[in-house]
Parts: structure tokens; C-alpha cells; sequence
């Protein structure tokens, strides 16, 4: 008995040690056929600049993604000029790249550029900022974020802090319409356009409130505090800023406090973007509203390059899932979702 009992545990042995040698044979080929898969892949990214924290999250996002799944990045700093971005996409096609991906600067002229993509061969990505042209068939999908919704959840934001929801009166402290200050983004740029429509179509229907100022801001912190400096200069008495990123938000935070404004009690602020600053400023009551604009695009960028250097169609929109953090929310649960 003890040799059949020592003979089988012999075979026992074996047959555990055969079945995991075929376990990590098997893993062993799986990774080998993804790395063949994303092997010699190369894709030509144009960012637009290092303008604010978000648009170097976005890069960051971008470039670590790659790196995890093996994709050669040819990576490009526009530096805001559209004329860099399109030299960038004309070095792209001439390096033969498998994928352009691209942030465009503004939403017109990229026909040309396009064109000659198209007749090398090569599919173009939009991210995060949305274009207009014609034939749709220049470029294979657009991935980003939905600025109308962005617009439309700023005023709803409003909506919801000056309106009473059961009885549907307004209410305010001088009983008058809400005075609304915006900071608009870059001039011709798709968020400026899209959180700038989105805005005022959810504020149609309410007379009571009022934009007495829209102003190009660039997206900089800079130019938001230049910006409320000449606001407040100008002695124009306003009950809402509306900023359509953090980066102003926090300059022209920034520019009132040095006045002796005080954000937490004066003035009603919404801002877009949800950078941990921002967040920050929100759990001190210096801002009231802050609207998700979701930078961490990378990992899916590089998978819809991936279907694309395999000849595959995408779906035209993707929008990244994105979340509106307000006053109301228990600020100890959103404390650290900034970037």
C-alpha cells in the first residue's frame, strides 16, 4: 500500500506540475500575441501647450498610457499656435506614423492638413476639443469631453441655488435679477463655444438671470486675474462668476481677495475643469460649483489607436464619464478627486 500511495502521489506531483506549465505557457503566448499586436505601433500626438494643470494631466495621461502598452509616442508641444500643430501633423505623416491623435487649438482650417492624412493613408483621432469641417470622413472619431452638458450643468447649478424647486420662486438677496460675469475660454476654441451655448441655453427660460459681462480669458490664470482686475476697476458690480476653467477661476479669486472681496460670502462661483486646487477652493466655500472636465483620456486614446493601426472603425463620439461637484456635497468624499 505505501508504494501504490507513494506511486500516486508521485503522479499527483506530476500532474499538477504538467497543468501549471500549460497555465503559464498559456500566459506566456497571451502576453506575447498582445506585444505583437501593439508592436511597431507608433502614434503621433499634438498636444496644444503646458497652459494649466489639467492640460499637463492630460499629456501625462497620454504619455503613460503609451509607455504601459508599448506604442512609440511621437509627442508635439503646439505651444498654442495652430500653425505649430499643423507642421506637427505634416511631420507626422511624413514619419509614417500608424495613428495621428490631435488636441485642436481651434475648431476651423484643419481641411488641408486633414486632406493629406487621408491620402496617406493614415486615421486621425480628435481629443478633448471638437472641430468643424464638412467631410467627416477626414477624421475617424472624436474622443473628449461633452462641453455643452459642461454648460448646461453650471446653470443648472444656478438654477437649483436661486430658483425654489417647490414653489418656483426666485430668490436673492436684493431681489433683482442675477448679475453674471463670464470668463469665456480661448477665442474660437470648441469649449469656449460649447460651454459658452450650453450655459445660456439652460438659462433661456429664466429672465432672472442676467450675463452683464463675457470676456476670452485664453483658459490662463493669468489673464483671470487680469481680467477681474479690470472688473473690479471698473466698478462693475456682479453676483455670479462663471468661469470656463479653474485656471482663471483661481486667478480671478486670486484678484478679489486682494480687494477684500470675500468669495465665500460675496460671490457665487462656478468653475469647470475640477483640478485638486479647485477642489480644494470648494471644500474652503471659495467656489460653489465645480463642473468635471475629465483630463485622464490617455488609456482610452491609445486604445481606440490601437483598433485604428488594426484598420478598424470607432464610433464617431466618445465622451469620458464626468461628475459636478457642488457646496451640497459631503466634501470630505471628494476631497481628493482633483488631479
Amino acid at each position: 500500500m505505501r508504494i501504490t500511495d507513494s506511486g500516486n502521489q508521485d503522479m499527483t506531483r506530476r500532474n499538477i506540475s504538467f497543468f501549471l506549465f500549460i497555465i503559464l505557457c498559456l500566459l506566456f503566448f497571451s502576453c506575447e500575441k498582445k506585444a505583437a499586436e501593439t508592436k511597431g505601433i507608433i502614434l503621433g500626438f499634438s498636444q496644444i501647450g503646458a497652459e494649466s494643470a489639467w492640460r499637463n494631466c492630460n499629456t501625462r495621461s497620454v504619455q503613460e498610457a503609451a509607455a504601459e502598452a508599448g506604442i512609440q509616442l511621437l509627442f508635439f508641444n503646439a505651444e498654442q499656435k495652430q500653425e505649430n500643430q499643423i507642421k506637427a501633423i505634416r511631420s507626422f505623416i511624413a514619419y509614417q506614423v500608424d495613428v495621428i491623435a490631435f488636441v485642436p487649438i481651434v475648431t476651423d482650417g484643419w481641411e488641408n492638413v486633414l486632406e493629406e492624412a487621408k491620402e496617406a493613408g493614415i486615421p486621425v483621432l480628435v481629443c478633448d476639443r471638437e472641430i468643424n469641417i464638412q467631410d467627416e470622413s477626414l477624421y475617424a472619431g472624436y474622443l473628449g469631453t461633452n462641453m455643452l452638458v459642461q454648460g448646461r450643468s453650471s446653470a443648472e447649478f444656478l438654477i437649483k441655488k436661486y430658483i425654489n424647486p417647490d414653489t418656483g420662486k426666485f430668490f436673492t438677496r436684493r431681489n433683482q435679477p442675477v448679475r453674471i460675469v463670464e470668463l469665456r475660454g480661448t477665442e474660437g476654441s470648441s469649449p469656449a463655444i460649447m460651454r459658452a451655448r450650453g450655459f445660456r441655453e439652460a438659462l433661456a427660460e429664466y429672465p432672472e438671470f442676467e450675463i452683464i459681462y463675457s470676456e476670452s480669458g485664453d483658459f490662463l490664470r493669468s489673464k483671470g486675474y487680469e481680467l477681474m482686475c479690470n472688473i473690479l476697476e471698473d466698478n462693475i458690480v456682479f453676483d455670479v462668476l462663471y468661469s470656463h476653467n479653474d485656471g482663471m477661476t483661481l486667478g480671478a479669486i486670486e484678484a478679489m481677495k486682494e480687494r477684500g472681496i470675500k468669495t465665500d460670502e460675496d460671490i457665487v462661483i462656478v468653475s469647470i475643469d475640477a483640478e485638486q486646487a479647485a477642489i480644494n477652493a470648494l471644500i474652503r466655500g471659495d467656489i460653489n460649483c465645480v463642473v468635471e472636465c475629465n483630463p485622464k483620456q490617455g488609456p482610452e486614446i491609445i486604445r481606440l489607436s490601437q483598433l485604428l493601426a488594426k484598420g478598424e472603425t470607432i464610433p464617431r463620439m466618445i465622451f469620458m464619464i464626468e461628475e459636478v461637484f457642488t457646496e451640497w456635497d459631503d466634501v470630505l468624499n471628494i476631497g481628493t478627486r482633483g488631479y
